[in-house]
C-alpha cells in the first residue's frame, strides 16, 4: 500500500468528519447569512437612492422657485429704479426752470434797477442843469414867483 492509499483514506476520514461536525451546513448558513446581509445592504442602498433622488428633486424645485423670485425682485427693482429715474429728471427739470425764472427775473430787476438809476441821475444832471441856467437868467424877483408858482404846484399834486 502506498502512500496515495492512505492520503485518499486521510481525506475520506477528513471528509467524514466535516460532514458529521456538519461543517457544510455552518458553511451554507454563514454563506446565507452574508447573501442576508448583502441583500439588505442592496436594499437600503436602493432606499438611499430614492431618497437622494428625492432630495435633489425638492432642491431643483426650490432653486428654480429662488430663481423665478430672484427674476422677480430684480424686475421690481428695475422698475423701481425707472420710477426714481424719472422723478429725479423731473425734479431737476422743475429746479432748473425755477433758477433760471429766478435768474430772469433778478435780471430784469436788476434792468430796471439800472434804468431807474439811470432817469434819477438823468433826472439830477437835468436839475442841476437847469438851476444853472435859470440862475445865470433869472434874478432875485423872477426867481421868487417861480418859487412860489412851484409851491402852488406841489400842494396841488400833493393833495
Amino acid at each position: 500500500m502506498d502512500a496515495s492509499f492512505f492520503a485518499l483514506v486521510g481525506l475520506i476520514i477528513f471528509l467524514g468528519i466535516l460532514a458529521y461536525v456538519k461543517v457544510p451546513a455552518m458553511i451554507t448558513g454563514s454563506l446565507d447569512k452574508r447573501a442576508d446581509q448583502i441583500r439588505n445592504e442592496l436594499e437600503q442602498a436602493k432606499q438611499l437612492r430614492e431618497e437622494a433622488q428625492q432630495l435633489l428633486a425638492e432642491y431643483q424645485r426650490k432653486r428654480k422657485e429662488a430663481e423665478s423670485e430672484a427674476k422677480g425682485i430684480l424686475g421690481a427693482a428695475e422698475r423701481e429704479a425707472a420710477v426714481l429715474r424719472e422723478e429725479a429728471k423731473a425734479k431737476t427739470e422743475e429746479y432748473v426752470s425755477r433758477r433760471t425764472a429766478m435768474a430772469e427775473q433778478k435780471i430784469q430787476q436788476a434792468e430796471t434797477d439800472a434804468i431807474n438809476e439811470v432817469r434819477a441821475k438823468a433826472v439830477d444832471l437835468a436839475i442841476t442843469a437847469a438851476e444853472k441856467l435859470i440862475a445865470s437868467k433869472v434874478d432875485g424877483k423872477a426867481s421868487a414867483e417861480l418859487f412860489k408858482s412851484s409851491l402852488g404846484e406841489m400842494k396841488t399834486r400833493l393833495n
